[in-house]
């Protein structure tokens, strides 16, 4: 199943001693790994019966770059809707090829580079730590053919008032590529993040992770937005430790992709850490989102919040498939999971997973989830005040989305987001 993805291509794609040594590692696993079938349940009502491996292949060094080559402009429009930024960096096919930063940020020790190009001392003891503390196959996969990838550190106590932009590209009729990010926020720091995700009309495959270290006191504001092309698979993990009083507040926007499945998890691990995991996404034509998130709490008088929002319509799915976890040390935790679904067309059809394992015996925690068409009584009403059917239609689904999209940390973004909404809701396959 593997058999483009050996170890001397994992060894081809150069770099330092360390990073290779890792790649090296991974591979070695990767003929002895059993991958995953829909019989396995948290791969329940995917489509991983369809992924063959063998039509991949991981992406050459000749096309990758050698790690440090500066080859692309400053991000473009991508970039420029994100607004005032602190920092951008551009990683294309998982190696960066782009980065810049404020003066003023880098004076204070602000970092931000490619991981390829740090020094072991910069990545130990961070690198890996959230990958490897939830693995699966595929993060396996990306350890073996990680070639570079944005590190954003920022240290103890410094505030990043504007937001660090990273930019991913994936190309290659055929290819695979991995692309990584590795967030450290140190004690008492603060910092806003915006990831977007493309990819052109291409068969391509995608195998991100993205770790987010969130120490004592740290307060993290993250938005990931996924716009990858029709023919793109994405299989990634988007995985949140937090410390002691520390916040995070992520959001994701979903839109492209064939399949694209997100693995969203948390783990709060210190006394009073909260967590907000927020999502939108919608699918149309063949499309299927797929998501499985987990909330873990693992220290006292924690807090978690997560709200995923989507629609689907023509012969898209969605899968919504997410855990509560309260271990025994999380005394005092308060927990709630919302997961609400519109399907707008016959065609159409999500599944809500909601799931609940309390260990603590002092603890508030919730869930609930809804799949249904738009409200009747809601297409009336706006009916019979001579708004025409489409537009009636066209304004309840905004309505829908708009509750995260107010919540989003970059308010710019909102309205790019709400008019590729409207194009989907106009749209019928």
């Amino acid at each position: 199943m593997v058999t483009n993805f050996t170890t001397d291509a994992a060894r081809a794609l150069g770099g330092p001693d360390w990073l290779i040594a890792r790649r090296v590692a991974a591979a070695e696993q990767l003929q002895s790994l059993t991958w995953p079938t829909p019989a396995d349940e948290i791969w329940r009502y995917s489509r991983i019966d369809e992924l063959d491996l063998d039509r991949y292949q991981p992406l050459k060094p000749e096309v990758v770059g050698e790690p440090g080559t500066e080859r692309a402009p400053g991000g473009g429009p991508l970039a420029a809707e994100a607004g005032e930024r602190a920092g951008l960096v551009v990683v294309r096919d998982g190696r960066v090829v782009h980065h810049e930063l404020d003066e003023s940020l880098e004076a204070k020790g602000v970092m931000i580079c490619d991981l390829a190009m740090c020094t072991e001392d910069d990545v130990r003891g961070a690198l890996g730590t959230c990958s490897d503390a939830s693995p699966d196959a595929f993060t396996v996969l990306h350890d073996a053919f990680l070639a570079g990838g944005a590190l954003v550190k920022v240290p103890a106590g410094v505030v990043v008032d504007r937001p660090i932009v990273v930019l991913h590209w994936s190309e290659g009729q055929g290819c695979a590529s991995f692309p990584h990010t590795l967030v450290v926020l140190e004690e008492h720091a603060q910092a806003t993040i915006v990831e977007r995700f493309g990819s052109p009309n291409q068969f391509h495959l995608v195998g991100g992770v993205v770790e987010l270290l969130v120490a004592d006191d740290a307060h993290l504001r993250y938005l990931s937005l996924q716009e990858h092309g029709p023919k793109t698979w994405q299989i990634a993990l988007q995985r949140a430790h937090l410390g002691r009083d520390a916040t995070l507040r992520s959001s994701a926007v979903a839109l492209g992709g064939d399949y694209a499945r997100l693995r969203s998890e948390s783990l709060l691990a210190g006394e009073s850490a909260e967590s907000n995991l927020l999502a939108v996404y919608f699918g149309d034509g063949q499309q299927m989102l797929d998501f499985r998130t987990l909330q873990d709490h693992d220290a006292p008088r924690t807090r978690s919040d997560l709200l995923f929002k989507g629609a689907v319509e023509d012969d898209a799915r969605s899968v919504y498939s997410g855990l509560v976890r309260l271990r025994p040390t999380a005394q005092k935790a308060n927990a709630s999971q919302t997961n609400r679904n519109l399907v707008l067309t016959e065609g159409a059809s999500a599944e809500s997973i909601p799931n609940l394992e309390i260990e603590a015996n002092d603890v508030r925690c919730s869930h609930a989830s809804t799949v249904g068409p738009i409200d009747d009584d809601q297409r009336y009403y706006l009916e019979t005040r001579g708004i025409p059917p489409a537009e009636a239609e066209r304004l309840i689904v905004l309505g829908f989305f708009d509750d995260v999209f107010h919540r989003l940390p970059v308010a710019s973004l909102a309205g790019p987001l709400r008019r590729t909404v409207i194009e989907k809701v106009e749209h019928r396959g």
